[in-house]
């Protein structure tokens, strides 16, 4: 994928000016959007676990008939049918969630229905003997109490939300003039509670493009874009352009794609009709799916339970060696056991890594200008052994419990390392785009023998390129694969390792 990838890609390092306008945009505090999908499949869960034990309660304290194994599993599958129903009438979703009559109305309806279809069953099967009639009203009632109580809670909370800033994507617009116009007048129309329009960038200078579109202001041209979300949260870029204008369409990816946004294509000036499926939607906004952030929803929540919970598990298995790696590096040489360096984080954030310290204190180099090669004497008797065998990196473990790396994923790299004398993102087109998830402890690269010293741009060229292949085909299934290989290929692939 690098060849389709343009130089522009690196403008977040080269300190670009933005316009005051995106100055000011980015000086406002912003609240890092929550998922609504991930919202709202908890809080199916906790209705869902409500009503089951609103059922089970009412048995203890009511029921004289039948046995608990006859009534567990109606009561689970009632909840489930329940469940089915309320996603059946869109009440879980945010912008349901927000409504009041509508969402209570359809949720009771839906309640209802499950109690009229269990008494049709429990009448069908002759099974009246066992189940109480008691229980059932009780419950019904009860249930459709408590659905109305959970509903307005979380009514309450989802507003509270979206007053923060939380439940808003904020959204900017590439392209300007008419057809940005109509695109806002759309998106003001059947979006408006779920987006958070930040302005406009275009990098027409002409009549076509002002300056203010609708009150949103044009905060500079497509490369500025990369800058700007860097520096403040950005969540969706809608472009608006014709499909026809395939050559800038294909010049906005190639400048965009290393972002960890979502790009959409509007389709509301396509003049070609498609299928339904064809399209996704924001709101009611018919678009393009041109690219997706690599890991969202509740792929973000199974790997952050996967790194804490590996994390944990290895601070606990590996404090002897790290421990002892301690107690030799304090008694080989003068200076402290950690090492802290500087290195690009998630959307180049910048963060600080832990280390064991592997080189004399008085030739430290923080900022990894000189790469360190064979018998490098920089590097202590007891640093060439544990750079060797990557126990310099355990204590990155604690980078990954405050959430700054993941276990696995692309290796972050120092700020001025080279390849053959050029800085990295100098010397591989689209190297930034490694930076749309968040580096880890171990990757893809390195199981495969990337990893050590990189003196040729070949080398770093095919780490980049192992680092793209794993954040387009992750997986919790890939990361678990190469948390395994990783100690094999400190074994068999360590050559390049110094």
């Amino acid at each position: 994928m690098l060849e389709h990838v343009s130089k522009q890609g690196a403008a977040g390092e080269s300190g670009r000016t933005l316009s005051p306008r995106a100055e000011a945009i980015i000086a406002e505090p912003a609240e890092r959007s929550v998922s609504g999908v991930v919202i709202s499949g908890i809080a199916q869960l906790l209705e869902a676990v409500m009503l089951a034990l609103l059922g089970y309660a009412i048995y203890e304290y009511f029921v004289e008939i039948g046995q608990l194994t006859f009534y567990i599993p109606v009561i689970l599958g009632s909840c489930l049918l329940a469940n089915v129903l309320f996603n059946a009438g869109r009440t879980h979703r945010i912008p349901a969630y927000r409504t009041l009559f509508s969402q209570i109305s359809r949720v009771l309806a839906g309640w209802t229905l499950v109690m009229v279809l269990l008494t049709i069953g429990i009448f069908f099967f002759k099974a009246s003997d066992l189940f109480s009639r008691l229980w059932l009203l009780t419950w019904f009632v009860s249930g459709a109490v408590a659905l109305v109580a959970y509903r307005l809670a979380l009514r309450a909370l989802i507003w509270h939300w979206t007053k923060q800033g939380r439940l808003l994507r904020r959204t900017v617009i590439v392209g300007g003039g008419k057809d940005a116009e109509e695109l806002i007048e759309q998106i003001r129309s059947s979006a408006t509670n779920d987006i958070k329009l930040l302005g406009l960038f275009d990098d027409r200078v002409d009549a076509r493009s002002p300056d203010d579109v609708l009150g949103y202001p044009k905060l500079g041209k497509v490369a500025d874009l990369i800058e700007f979300a860097r520096r403040t949260p950005v969540d969706l870029v809608i472009v608006s352009m014709p499909l026809s204008a395939e050559k800038r369409v294909l010049d906005m990816l190639t400048q965009l794609w290393v972002l960890p946004v979502d790009i959409r294509l509007s389709a509301h000036m396509s003049k070609l009709k498609f299928t339904n499926k064809a399209y996704s939607y924001v709101g009611d906004l018919a678009v393009f799916d041109m690219a997706d952030r690599p890991i969202s929803d509740w792929n973000l929540v199974f790997k952050w339970l996967f790194d804490k919970l590996v994390a944990i598990t290895a601070l606990i298995l590996l404090s002897p060696i790290m421990v002892a790696t301690a107690i030799a590096i304090k008694l080989e040489s003068k200076g402290p056991v950690f090492f802290r360096q500087s290195r690009h984080g998630f959307n180049n954030e910048l963060i600080k890594i832990y280390k064991f310290r592997s080189m004399r204190t008085d030739m430290l180099d923080a900022g990894a200008a000189k790469l360190v090669t064979k018998d490098d004497p920089r590097v202590t008797k007891v640093g060439k052994f544990i750079r060797k065998t990557s126990i310099d990196e355990l204590p990155q473990l604690f980078n990954v419990l405050k959430g700054e790396l993941s276990i696995v994923g692309p290796r972050p790299h120092a700020l001025q390392a080279k390849a053959d004398n050029q800085l990295y993102y100098d010397a591989v087109e689209g190297y930034f785009a490694r930076h749309r998830v968040k580096p880890g402890m171990t990757g893809w690269a390195q199981i495969n023998g990337w990893r050590g010293e990189t003196d040729t741009i070949d080398k770093i060229m095919q780490r980049v390129n192992h680092d793209l292949y794993y954040i387009e085909h992750w997986s919790l299934l890939l990361d678990l694969y190469i948390v395994v290989m990783t100690p094999v290929s400190l074994v068999s692939k360590n050559e390049n390792a110094y």
